[in-house]
Parts: structure tokens; sequence; C-alpha cells
């Protein structure tokens, strides 16, 4: 039986240890230090065979936009490991469990993570809530668009700008869109704006342009690193733009910004890992066989920690009242029928003796939270039951929102 317990600062080292091994990662001095920084700043749960650590959580401290601009309390799980000698033991689990409740008396009514092994997390309720793309772009000819880009000035920005010029940006961007976590300012320097990539040390430091006259509020910005031509062996490889961020006020300045970077000399691919399923970019370029989208994957896995409090947290496009059976193994207060009654005014969402509209699954319900993932689509994979016709189209109306929930703040 191992004991669960908060890791205490002079463990994080050993902690460091033990996801390194289970990843398969050796990374340089750097990157430790930053590891090392990274988990000072989170809460940390480890479970303990006698003295040695066996199993290993950490969590930001994030809130997560959710539909209407609202943030919601969400720790963002990471480093999550367990000691091949301790698996299947029930160590991952118990971990779980005990992150779960705290997140729950911390008033958190979400918890989120990215999945190394997107088989895992269904079990714990967690749901694949957003989806993203990777797009590649040819960029050895220029950019063929379909509408005019922002024709006002670009400009470099220094890191060292960065938190002024575009983190207030971003910050606005994040709200119009759910499913985007807080950014804070050790995140920013330590993981957007780091001078070395850590998983390419090719790459160059990153860069940054952005659109708008000095002096005034920017209407967009593209951060990005470079690699160099590879010329040697059997093949050649283009100069690389590897785009990390990209936002824009407007259709014609994400035109304008795009343009820019796939004409950037001695280069001749971007490529955009993390953009949203409903980028404009694949609708305004003139060339689909030049702008491709290469992959698509599931990003944020969200779970529903207090149903009650993320349904009235969110904001409601379309009236519904439906009468939900929910089921939730881990987290039983959750688990019944409850009635859902919202609309553009608000949401109520109490116990209920009626016979169900859906039946479904906690991991089903936090998949289709931030609008990202139609109940009927769940009904239609025999993974929601519907019992009055109708019922999950009304519930996708009511959740819908403008723009699909997305992020790309990997973590």
């Amino acid at each position: 039986m191992v004991d669960i317990r908060e890791v205490p600062e002079a463990d994080i080292d050993r902690a460091q240890e033990l996801a390194y091994l289970v990843f398969h990662d050796r990374p340089e001095e750097e990157a430790r230090h930053r590891h090392h920084a990274l988990l000072g700043r989170c809460s940390r749960l480890g479970a303990y065979d006698g003295d040695a650590l066996v199993g290993f959580m950490a969590a930001h401290a994030f809130r997560l936009s959710v539909p209407g601009g609202a943030d919601l309390g969400c720790p963002g799980l990471t480093f999550v490991s367990v000691a091949p000698t301790h698996r299947r033991r029930g160590v991952l689990t118990a971990l779980m469990d005990e992150q779960l409740r705290r997140a729950g008396a911390e008033g958190s009514p979400l918890v989120a993570l990215w999945a190394s092994e997107a088989a895992i997390y269904g079990r714990f309720g967690y749901g694949a809530a957003t989806q993203g793309l990777t797009v590649e772009i040819d960029s050895t000819r220029p950019l063929a668009l379909r509408i005019d880009p922002d024709p006002r000035p670009l400009r470099l920005v220094g890191p060292e700008e960065a938190l002024t010029v575009i983190a207030p940006h971003h910050e606005d961007a994040r709200r119009t869109r759910a499913g985007r976590p807080t950014r804070s300012a050790e995140r920013w320097t330590g993981e957007w704006l780091c001078e070395k990539d850590e998983e390419d040390e090719e790459l160059s430091p990153p860069r940054i342009i952005a659109l708008g006259a000095p002096g005034e509020p920017v209407a967009g910005y593209v951060l990005y690193r470079t690699k160099p031509e590879d010329d040697g062996g059997a093949t050649r490889t283009p100069g690389l733009v590897r785009v990390d961020e990209l936002e824009a006020d407007t259709p014609a300045v994400a035109a304008a910004l795009w343009s820019c970077v796939a004409s950037l000399d001695l280069t001749g691919r971007v490529s955009a890992w993390g953009r949203p399923l409903d980028d404009p970019l694949l609708h305004f370029a003139a060339d689909r066989d030049q702008v491709r989208v290469t992959a698509q994957y599931p990003a944020l896995w969200l779970r529903l920690v207090d149903v009650r409090a993320a349904l009235t947290g969110r904001s409601w496009a379309a009236p519904v009242e439906l009468v939900l059976e929910l089921a939730d193994v881990r987290l039983p207060a959750n688990a019944g029928r409850f009635r859902l009654k919202a609309g553009p005014g608000g949401a109520t969402y109490e116990p209920a003796r009626a016979a169900p509209d859906l039946s479904l699954d906690v991991r089903e319900l936090a998949a289709c939270y931030l609008g990202g993932t139609r109940a009927e689509e769940l009904v239609a994979a025999g993974l929601v039951a519907e019992h009055t016709p109708g019922a999950a189209a009304a519930l996708d109306a009511a959740l819908h929102t403008g723009l699909l929930p997305h992020t790309a703040d990997e973590f």
C-alpha cells in the first residue's frame, strides 16, 4: 500500500528523475533547471512506498476560459508518472482520486490535462474537449490568398517587450475562445519565449512579428522559430518556419501574418502545430494544395469535478430544459438525475425524479462542455443514450459557441 501525500520542495529533484525515467527523457541541465522552477510553482502529489517516491503528479494553478468569457478554476495536471516497478498496482488511481478530491475542496469545478496516452484518462472521467490541427504551407512560392491582407505595418518585437506588447493581446484573445488556460509571466518566459527549444536544438530563438503601428495596441502577432535548410544526405530539406502561435483580430490581420512568415528568406516550408479546427486560413487560402492539414488530434482533456458549478458557470446559446442521467464512478456526488434548465439568461441544475431525456457518463459531458463535441455525434457512436427524440440536438444548440474551443498551451 502506497502513501499519497504532498511532495515537499526537497523532493522535486526526485520527482523530476522519476518523470525522466518514465518518459525516457534525458534533458540538458538548462531544461532541468526550468522544470525544477516550474514544479516549484505547482502543487505536487506523490505516492510513497516507504521512503521511495514511486508516483507523482503536479498541477498548475490555472483558470480556464469557458463560453461567455468567464474563467473557472482548473488545475492543469503535468508530470504524471508512475515508476515501472509499481505499474498496475493502483498508484495512478490513488493519485487521481486524491487530486480530484483536493480540486473539489479548493472550489475548482474543472481539471485539465494533455494526455501522453489517450487510452488512460477516460476511466478517470476525462473527455477530449478540444481538437488541434497541424497545418503546413509550401512557401517555396508566395502564399495565394482569396482576401487582401491588412495593410498596416508589421514590426519585430523583442522577447523583452513581449509581456507588454503581445501578452495583453493574448489575454484578450483568450477570452473570446473557450478552453484556454491563463498564462503567467513565468509561463511566457519559461516556455513560449525560452531561448532554446527543448525538443529541437537546431531551431532559432523565438521571433515575434506584430501588426500595428508602434505605440498602438497590436492587432495580431505571430510567434515563430526557424531552422536552416539541410542539403546533406540523399534529400534536401528546405528551411523551416515553425509557427508556435498566431493571434489575429480579423481575417485580414491573419492573412498579413501568414503571408509574412511564408515569405521569409531561405525557407520553403511553414509548419504550424496546434491550430484550431476552424482556423480562417483554411478558408481564405486560395490553393489548398499549398496549405494542407497534415494531422488532427485530441488536445485538451477536461474533467468536470463539480458538474453544477461547471454548467452554471458558462453561458448558453439557446434555451434548453432536459433531465440528464449522469454516471460518475469516481465522484458520486455528480451522479444521478438532474434537471438542466439553461438559456442566454443563465442556468440551473437541480436533482430531478422525472424520466431522463439523455443518459451519459461524466466523460461524455466533459467532451461536450466547451462546445467542441456534439452530443448528437456521441449518440450516433453509442456513447450517449437519447430517450427523448431531439434531446441531443437541443443540448448541442444550447452548448454552441461561435468559435470552437481550442488551446495550444500544452503543459
